[in-house]
């Protein structure tokens, strides 16, 4: 070649080159080679291009800033590299530096030339940036070409070791992880009711208290989802099931508001890695033929988790002897016992999971061939040995590992010990958002934008209509209620002792002389402009019972709960409240058919959706993800528009079972594509994100949707069809990985 096409070529080279650094390299090489990349490209091709043909063989493999390791070696790139040649005029160490650049100890650094400054500082950074990208480039080739070999060849083994005993015994450890999600949306609607009472909540309060669980899920999905990708789905999930155990025990003992709200999101937190990581990690276990089967047979206990949490409030709730106190200071209702009855799936999960591997495929897509083999020679002897086959011996004896990219620092033996903590942990921030930023990277940008459609648009219906049934169910249930009020107006009493209890009236224009209120509740009674003289109110329990524009006089109120809010524009002439009743009570026991009728609501909700999950998980491997879900989304979407006919309570119960076990397939197939379509380095990292974004599209659903309640049904109808359609819509447009090996 002569030397103008070598010039050419060079030139093109580095101009390529430092492009790229300046936008992916630049967090390994530093920022201020970066922004100069383009010029300094460009002032090294015109002067040194020979240099370069003749040291291009002998520099890229001494140059310590591009040496990834292979197989688990030792690779990265290395500060203080003792790797230097010290017979050339510069050494490799220096590579790469800046203007600021140091000169190490011991080094030689070359007699000065007459025309070595700023020319000479040039020639080394490019030098340095061109090698740092070929040596990026031809590792992230190797790797690639690592990862899918090791797909064809992890598949292999997979069908080698087969389906039986461990893959079963691990669908139950981690289904109770998933289990332990679906308790987690239900506790706060359970508890709302007593609660609000105990701890004297305001509506913003109990909204907040409703939405803080979405919001710590959210939190938690992304940050659970990116670690699992660094150190592994094992490690993550029990973490993250252990900061939910800690949080709901917490959380049944606190009494102050800010407190439990606090604990509650610290719980949602934990739990929120439980869905991508559960489905990531058993994934990684399942032959090709098997996986959309037994990912929706997984999907099961979140079902169960449901389930599980509607017959505990039912048992448990209801019952207020099961409580205690000690003054007014701290009480212990049965609603406190219902959630820490929630947090055991949770606390079995973790002790099953301490009995389980770590997922080979992570072990191999970091190096570490050894554990990853022994794990899968486990899972072989354990199948085997159940199938009675116990001589058949694992013929694998060298599986594919993925060339490692990851910088290695070390600060050495003498270094403090919160030195090496704060560095592990803001290497494991970049490595993570790192990983991230790769979900959007050009090869997944286009799957990852419209999986975002697409779980958005599927949660924000779905959870904004179950949340807008129950809430449409209440206020039918107050309608009917409201009906059967009775109306008394302008009547006169004296001398009556009223002992029995006053509930669902409106008196108006009254008078009362002399009359006794004593030992009795008041449920949802209402006085306006009426008259009390020389009455006597004593031991009353009351709920939803005001009295508007009244007049008191000499009247005496004693042990009651007729706080002054409930005195509204209310005169007070002469009268006296003595030993009032401290703190907020608990639901008198006219709730309790609504508390029943609550939690069978919800019972009947979860079961529902038990046809859906048989049929999806049978068909998923017949007809495909892409099918189930786009056809589950379309009948999803028809079925809304019979909400409209929802005029009673047993239609709005009809209506939700239908709903519920009609959209339950297309979670299942959401789950199976979202866990097929990224590669195993980045497969919890997306799930993660999209699940994260799930959470935010549920708040957003619930908040729109329950502020129409009693308003119409219109608006919740076309919102729900409308992002269903869309949904199914775009899931067809969506690759199909049915019939592939795990990426």
């Amino acid at each position: 070649m002569d030397d103008d096409g070598r010039y050419r070529d060079g030139r093109s080279d580095f101009v390529r080159g430092a492009k790229d650094i300046a936008k992916v390299a630049k967090k390994q090489v530093g920022k201020k080679m970066g922004r100069g990349a383009d010029k300094v490209a460009d002032e090294y091709t015109k002067r040194s291009y020979k240099r370069f043909e003749e040291e291009d063989d002998d520099d890229d493999d001494d140059y310590g800033g591009g040496a990834p390791s292979g197989g688990g070696g030792d690779g990265g790139y290395y500060r203080n590299d003792s790797r230097a040649n010290d017979d050339e005029g510069h050494s490799d160490s220096t590579e790469g530096h800046d203007e600021d650049d140091e000169i190490y100890e011991g080094e030689y650094q070359g007699i000065p030339r007459a025309d070595s400054g700023k020319a000479g500082g040039a020639d080394r950074a490019a030098d340095a940036q061109a090698r740092q990208f070929r040596d990026l480039a031809a590792c992230e080739a190797e790797r690639r070409k690592d990862q899918d070999e090791l797909a064809q060849q992890y598949e292999a083994i997979l069908q080698e070791c087969g389906h039986g005993k461990f893959q079963w015994t691990l669908y139950f450890v981690l289904g109770l992880a998933l289990m332990a999600d679906g308790v987690e949306i239900f506790v706060v609607g359970f508890v709302l009711p007593s609660a609000e009472k105990d701890m004297c909540l305001s509506e913003p309060n109990k909204g907040m208290l409703g939405l803080i669980v979405y919001l710590g899920m959210m939190v938690g999905a992304f940050v659970w989802g990116g670690l699992a990708d660094r150190i592994g789905r094992r490690q993550t999930l029990l973490i993250s099931l252990s900061i939910n155990s800690v949080f709901a025990f917490f959380s049944s003992f606190v009494q102050g508001y800010v407190s439990f709200l606090f604990c509650r999101l610290a719980s949602g937190v934990g739990i929120g890695g439980s869905i991508p990581i559960v489905f990531s990690y058993y994934s990684e276990f399942l032959a090709q033929e098997k996986r959309g089967e037994h990912l929706s047979w997984l999907c099961m206990f979140w079902m169960i988790g449901g389930i599980y949490a509607s017959a505990m409030a039912w048992a448990i709730i209801p019952h207020y002897g099961w409580s205690f106190q000690m003054g007014s200071a701290y009480q212990f209702h049965s609603w406190r016992v219902f959630v820490l009855v929630c947090a055991l799936p949770s606390v079995a999960a973790i002790s099953a999971l301490t009995t389980m591997p770590e997922s080979p495929r992570f072990y191999l897509e970091n190096g570490k061939h050894d554990e990853a083999w022994m794990i899968l020679k486990q899972v072989h002897d354990t199948n085997m040995r159940a199938k009675g086959y116990p001589e058949r011996v694992f013929s694998v004896t060298t599986i594919k590992t993925v060339k490692q990219m990851d910088d290695l620092v070390t600060l050495g033996d003498g270094a403090a010990w919160h030195q090496k903590w704060r560095i592990k942990l803001t290497t494991l921030f970049h490595q993570v958002w790192h990983n991230f930023q790769a979900v959007f990277s050009p090869e997944y940008r286009r799957t990852t934008y419209m999986m975002m459609a697409v779980w958005f648009s599927m949660s924000f219906s779905y959870y904004g209509l179950t949340v807008w049934f129950p809430d449409m169910i209440k206020y039918l249930q107050k309608q009917e209620y409201a009906s059967r009020t009775k109306f008394f107006a302008k009547e006169k009493v004296e001398h009556v002792t009223f002992n029995f209890t006053l509930e669902n009236q409106v008196h108006r224009q009254g008078e009362y002389f002399n009359d006794k209120f004593m030992n009795l509740k008041m449920r949802s009674m209402v006085f306006e402009d009426s008259l009390f003289e020389e009455c006597y109110f004593e031991d009353i329990t009351s709920s939803n019972t005001f009295f508007k524009n009244c007049t008191f006089i000499a009247t005496l109120f004693y042990n009651t709960d007729l706080f002054k809010y409930r005195l509204v524009n209310s005169k007070l002439i002469n009268s006296t409240f003595v030993h009032n009743k401290e703190g907020c009570l608990l639901s008198d026991v006219s709730d309790e058919n609504n508390a029943y009728m609550v939690y069978f609501v919800s019972f009947l909700g979860t079961l529902a959706v038990l046809p859906g999950n048989i049929v999806s998980a049978l068909l998923m491997d017949k007809i495909g993800r892409l099918r189930m879900l786009a056809g589950s989304s379309v009948i999803s979407c028809v079925s809304c528009f019979f909400l409209s006919f929802g005029n009673s309570e047993s239609a709005m119960i009809a209506l939700l079972c239908l709903f519920g076990g009609i959209s339950i397939a297309s979670w299942n197939a959401l789950d199976v594509l979202t866990v097929e379509l990224y590669p195993s380095d980045k497969r919890t990292t997306a799930f993660g994100f999209l699940n994260a974004l799930c959470k935010l599209a549920a708040v957003l659903g619930i908040s729109i949707f329950t502020s129409f309640v009693g308003i119409t049904k219109a608006v919740p109808i076309l919102f729900a069809s409308g992002a269903l359609a869309a949904g199914s819509f775009l899931a067809l447009k969506l690759p199909e990985t049915r019939g592939q090996v795990l990426k």
